[in-house]
């Protein structure tokens, strides 16, 4: 049991400790991300087309054991061009173990949902979903106050069951 738990510890820290060293500028990888997204789902395409906006966070590192924390960087884009930085923490608190890496993409559906975004006030509270884009899935989701979370796994391996909130910043070019 004692080794289980130091396991889960390092994949803790070893998440946080590479998306603490990542680079800020990421569009590079985000570029590639939103490659993935589109080959993993092609049906995702008409968000990237209709959308007011979307941040595109290509890794996000996530860990836990009771108490967990996930963070990455990510790229804010408006009308198809890069138009900011931004970055997202989120802590977790429940019956957590392990860790993972995961995509994840916000779709903004209009102005005001992109400026509550880029304001640096943004949160995500314990209600907020994402869809889990899979292979040739169908699926028939909408908006939510303005919002529209894909995520995409990686890679590891987490048993969750747990509430929390994401936070945001931005950093406007």
């Amino acid at each position: 049991m004692m080794k289980t738990k130091t396991t889960i510890m390092l994949l803790l820290l070893v998440a946080f400790s590479l998306n603490s060293f990542a680079q800020k500028d990421v569009s590079s990888k985000s570029v590639e991300a939103i490659s993935e997204f589109k080959k993993t789902n092609n049906k995702i395409n008409k968000y990237f087309s209709s959308a007011y906006g979307y941040a595109v966070f290509p890794s996000i590192g996530k860990g836990g054991l009771g108490v967990g924390g996930a963070t990455g960087n990510g790229t804010v884009y408006r009308g198809g061009s890069v138009v900011g930085d931004c970055k997202m923490s989120q802590l977790t608190i429940g019956l957590q173990a392990g860790g993972q890496s995961y995509s994840e993409i916000i779709f903004f559906q209009n102005k005001s949902a992109f400026d509550r975004f880029t304001g640096d006030k943004f949160e995500f509270s314990a209600q907020a979903t994402a869809v889990a884009l899979t292979a040739g899935a169908s699926f028939d989701v909408d908006y939510s106050d303005g919002l529209l979370i894909f995520t995409h796994a990686k890679g590891g391996l987490m048993y969750e069951a747990s509430i929390g909130g994401q936070k945001f910043k931005t950093d406007m070019r």
